[in-house]
């Protein structure tokens, strides 16, 4: 399965920081719970890369 494999799955994604100074993304679905933690300049270098891919999907939408 790659990042363009469509999958009919629902999913609830939160955000936030922890009581440690990390941000967490938080993700549940089917059951399954997944905390991914990262220390703040890590979570810059996401937001940059999320920010990244909107603008190129933007130009694939046209």
């Amino acid at each position: 399965m790659g990042i363009n494999t469509e999958r009919d799955i629902q999913a609830n994604l939160q955000i936030g920081p922890t009581d440690q100074g990390m941000v967490r993304l938080f993700i549940e679905a089917d059951g399954l719970e997944i905390p991914m933690d990262f220390d703040p300049e890590e979570a810059e270098e996401i937001a940059d890369e999320l920010r990244a891919a909107a603008q190129a999907a933007l130009t694939v939408k046209g």
